[in-house]
């Protein structure tokens, strides 16, 4: 699928619809992006002589859902690379040279150590409490309004130390 990308696809859907347009995407699930894209249906008409017309509305980019997807065939081709080129000003295009850091942002590490700013939690802030803070250092503990007591167990699933939860008494 790949290969085809920026290809000009023929789309057919379980409804049958068609759908043509050019391929920008697709993903596990064979959801298609189509840009430019056109539908073409096949309706009844008492009038024709074949006693169908086929209706044309263009649509735009559009995403296909792939599990409606039936059959893909090629229309065309990508189109051709030079054409992209002339459309970019000689002011514009790239010259020679090379791109360099500017310098901002972190200082650059040597090979397999984190950037200084980068090697952990500032002390004090973030990380496990206790090892931080010293040995010292009790959490505050929450306090129960009045009328209300805090859960019986902390357990697995339980409402454990940390949650604003309370039990109300009546």
């Amino acid at each position: 699928m790949l290969q085809f990308v920026n290809y000009r696809m023929k789309v057919t859907l379980q409804d049958g619809r068609t759908f043509v347009g050019n391929m920008l995407a697709f993903d596990t699930h064979m959801n298609l992006v189509l840009a430019d894209c056109e539908e073409y249906r096949r309706t009844k008409s008492k009038k024709s002589p074949s006693g169908f017309v086929e209706q044309k509305r263009p649509l735009g980019l559009i995403v296909l859902r792939g599990d409606t997807i039936v059959t893909m065939s090629v229309e065309a081709g990508p189109p051709p690379t030079d054409m992209n080129k002339a459309r970019v000003p000689a002011s514009l295009q790239l010259g020679p040279g090379m791109g360099r850091a500017a310098g901002r942002g972190l200082p650059v590490a040597m090979p397999g150590l984190a950037p200084s700013g980068l090697g952990g939690p500032v002390r004090g802030l973030g990380g496990n409490m206790s090892s931080n803070m010293g040995q010292g250092y009790n959490p505050p503990q929450m306090q129960a309004p009045p009328g209300l007591r805090p859960p019986m167990h902390s357990g697995p699933g339980g409402m454990g130390r940390g949650n604003a939860r309370f039990i109300r008494m009546s």
